[in-house]
Formats: C-alpha cells, structure tokens, sequence
C-alpha cells in the first residue's frame, strides 16, 4: 500500500515555446491538506490541468493509490474522485443550486431527471456545510462565498477523494476564509485529501501540514509547514530574501499635491480629511466597510461627494468624471481589474493605450505603430511576461493583468496615482514588482495614494498611514511610528466606541 494517494513524477509539459512544467514532482497523503505555493506561472495551474485531466504530460507518470494511471479526459480524473475548485467559480448563474452540483452527473430514472431526490442530496449536502441557503435558490442570488460552498457541495456529490482548491479565499472576507477554514478542516477529517493552492501565507499556516514549493515550471522542494517561515518560503518562491521585498526608496517629499477637507457622502463616509505631498506614498487602511475604497472612487469623479473640498496644487478642483480627474492628472488602479480595470478580451497593447487613445490618432486615423511602440515599452517597463502585446489581457495570470493596469495608467501624465489594493490576487514576485514600480514612479514625483488591506505593504511602504473605520479617519501615522498592533486599534476604534456617541475623527487623530 502506498503511503501517497496521489503521486506525480517527473511530470513535464511543453507548449509551443514555453516549458510549462520541468521534470516535477508531487506527492499527496491521504487526508492531508497540502499547500501548493509559486509565482503566477511557476506551474501550479498546469499542474492543477494534469491531475484533473485537462492536460496529457508530455514526460512522468502519475500513479494513484500506488498504482499508474493515465487520464485522456477529465472524466477520468473524476471517476476516481479527483475534483477542483477554483478561484473564479464556474457557475450557471441562472439555474439552481442543485442544477449547478449535479451538472453532468444528474440523476436519471427511465429518461427523466429526478429533481425530488436531488434537490434532497442538494439540501443534506449544504446543509453539512452549515450553508444558509436552499438547493432551490439561484446560484446568481449568492455571495461569492456561497457560490464557493455551491463548489464544494458539488465536489462532495461526486464523493471525491482528492479535491483542490485553487486561490479560494481570495476574493473572500476575514469572516468568509474563517469559515471556509472551518469546512477545509471538517473535509480533511472525513477523509478527503485536499491541494490548497494559495498566495496568502496565512491560508497555508492555517491549514497545511506540508507545503510544496515551484518556481520557474521547476520542483524547488516539500516541507513541513514546522520548518518554513515567510522568509524561507520567499527564497524558495522568488529566489529573493525577505528584505528585499518591500524596496521603498529614499525620497524626499515635496510640496501639497492634494488636500481633501470635510468629504463626506450620506451613508458611506463623513467629514474625511487627509494631505497627499509630491512624491509621497500615503497608505489608506482599515478593516472591510471602512468607506476606503469609496472614498477612493468619489476623488476619481465616480460618485459624487455630499460635501466637502478638494485642492489640487492649492487650487480648489470640483471632479465631475473619471475623464475630469484623468485630465486634472490623477489615475485610479481600481480594486477590481477583471471587471473594472482591464477589457479582457482586448490585447494588453490596447488595453494600455486605450485611456490615451486621442494622443495616437490623427484625422480619425489610429497611428497602429506608434501605439504599438509606446504599449510595447511600458509593457517593458512593469516587467510584464507575454509573448507579444498582442496576447490578449484574459490569457495572462493576475499578476501580469495587474501589472497591465499598472502600465495602463501610467500612459497619462498624472501628478497623483491612486493605487486601490494593487497586488491583490497576485504573487509575491508580482508583488515585489509592483512596490517596485511604485518606488520609481515616487522618486520621480508621483504623489500615491495605496490602498490596502494587507498590514505588511502597508508598513513596508508607505511615509504616511491614514487608518479609516465606518467611513471615518480614525487616526494617521507616521512611518516611523506605525504599527501593526496601533492600525489595529484605529481601525477598530469607532467600533469600540459606538455606544458613547460618534466623536469627530479630528479628535481622535492625536491619539494614535
């Protein structure tokens, strides 16, 4: 009996140009749950592709529970119960929960389906997850969350031994990856063996007993979780030490840039003051529903504001529209790159010109080439890696689509980037390259505003912190003085407040 459910050796897969996969290796336990850890495109996808059936490997063998196999097609991956979870769930918005579980696997009695008996599975399934919807609700009428726990039902539904789940907590809240832990765990005590795929250091400690490392389509090496910390694993993941990772330059910080007084929007923020100086990396932090992010969209001519002030260089400013600000010289690196900051079904070259499209026309007339040469070199300048820029946006990982939006907006002239959660989803590689970027575009004069929920980013690069909670600056510090245990409090601090009354922020801000 082998001690490995799954094992893979020396697995590679080409395609044209690109060694996906070289020569690696991977075992999984039975009832473990196993952390996979690597850049985007150090080959943990195409791994997750070949254990699922997706991919043939063009070198390696596969073997489970010690015997070899080999899967022309997913469906036979999934005959012995292997199945995969993903990031971006793949649901059918407008069928039914139980529709989405029993997707090619419905139960049929003389040509009929049997939704009786599948709605009951369905319920008794979701129902082990502690879920709080029915089998009978729309998949389009869940949180991301919930679609999640739609997946996994699924998953169980086909009994599957070996279930991986790829970036799951990723677009999840603190309470929704708790929760989604929660299950992990109980799914690993009833027996099942479980990949979990994951940029967040956090989810590995918190559930792994082993962590497997790729770098470059490369094996690096499998350890248990007791003799790895982050620095470890960075060298490992990037083959860069941990000091390396935050590379914030010495600038010196100029003059007012921005100035907001009093901002305020019914319901969502109130009286929000805070000062952006030339050259500065202002960060913006607090716990989710602090109103950062809209406060964010209101500067950028989103949404409007109820009341308040904005001064650009001195000046009072009123900011009607995203292409107002743009032309006042302020860019916005939205939260949401797949929906809000990036076409995905265009080119990346396009993609990075688009907000300057009128600078490369002349008589109703795109000039191809000199679009092309300016996508082509600031590309270049985020270290994007594509093969062309004709690539479309769809066909790269997060981190190169983040890195897109990155390049996108630099192709204005700005005097203030606002930065909303820019190395959400990506890789820590990614990372060091973003804060990179950030960096030389302060040391050139650039006023940033970052927004970010991550404590480590927050500390490691920016001059100033600005903390908000429930739409309220709760209190600002300095470089020097900030830490992770002082932005806890602030951004806790009307919470723990909120039966004596709601001081004004101003109040508070001496108190950090």
């Amino acid at each position: 009996m082998s001690e490995y459910i799954l094992e893979l050796r020396g697995i590679t897969k080409l395609f044209p140009g690109v060694k996906a996969l070289d020569n690696v290796d991977f075992q999984l336990k039975a009832s473990e749950i196993h952390a996979l850890m690597g850049e985007n495109g150090a080959g943990k996808s195409t791994l997750i592709k070949i254990i699922t059936g997706v991919h043939h490997p063009d070198m390696g063998e596969i073997f489970f529970d010690g015997k070899k196999v080999s899967f022309k097609s997913p469906r036979d991956a999934a005959a012995l119960g292997i199945a995969a979870i993903y990031q971006h769930v793949t649901a059918y918005p407008h069928l039914s929960v139980t529709e989405n579980i029993f997707m090619g696997h419905e139960k049929i009695k003389n040509g009929f389906i049997q939704w009786s008996p599948m709605h009951k599975e369905a319920q008794a399934l979701i129902d082990s997850l502690d879920a709080g919807f029915k089998s009978t609700d729309l998949m389009s009428s869940l949180s991301v969350a919930e679609q999640q726990m739609v997946e996994i039902a699924k998953a169980l539904s086909t009994n599957a031994r070996i279930i991986i789940m790829d970036e799951p907590t990723a677009a999840l809240t603190r309470a929704e990856a708790n929760r989604l832990y929660e299950i992990t765990e109980k799914l690993r005590d009833d027996g099942a063996s479980i990949i979990f795929i994951s940029h967040r250091f956090e989810d590995m400690y918190r559930l792994a007993s082993r962590v497997t490392v790729f770098r470059d389509a490369k094996y690096i090496w499998t350890r248990e979780i007791g003799e790895v910390d982050d620095s470890i694993l960075i060298q490992a993941m990037v083959g860069r030490e941990l000091t390396e990772l935050f590379p914030k330059p010495d600038v010196t910080i100029g003059e007012e840039v921005l100035r907001v007084e009093d901002l305020s929007c019914t319901g969502v923020f109130k009286d929000v003051n805070f000062v952006v100086n030339k050259g500065e990396i202002v960060g913006v932090t607090g716990l989710v529903g602090a109103g950062r992010t809209e406060v964010m969209e209101t500067l950028f001519g989103i949404t409007r504001p109820d009341s308040g002030l904005l001064y650009l260089n001195g000046d009072a400013v009123s900011i009607r529209s995203p292409g107002d600000a743009n032309k006042k010289g302020i860019g916005l690196l939205t939260e949401d790159r797949q929906n809000k900051g990036l076409i995905l079904d265009w080119s990346l070259g396009r993609n990075i010109t688009l907000p300057e499209l009128s600078k490369f026309t002349k008589l109703c007339m795109v000039d191809e080439k000199l679009e092309r040469s300016e996508a082509k070199e600031l590309a270049e300048k985020v270290d994007t890696r594509a093969k062309s820029i004709f690539d479309l946006a769809s066909s790269l990982s997060g981190g190169n689509q983040q890195k897109i939006a990155v390049a996108r907006s630099l192709t204005s002239k700005l005097d203030i980037l606002i930065m909303d959660e820019p190395t959400k989803g990506v890789d820590v590689g990614a990372k060091a390259a973003i804060y990179e970027i950030m960096g030389e575009l302060a040391s050139q004069g650039m006023a940033i505003i970052m927004v970010s929920s991550e404590m480590p980013e927050i500390l490691g690069m920016c001059d100033r912190i600005y903390v908000m909670c429930e739409g309220r600056v709760t209190g600002e510090l300095s470089r020097e003085d900030a830490t992770g245990e002082k932005i806890l409090e602030l951004a806790m601090k009307k919470r723990a407040h909120s039966h004596s009354g709601t001081a004004d922020a101003r109040e508070t801000e001496g108190t950090a």
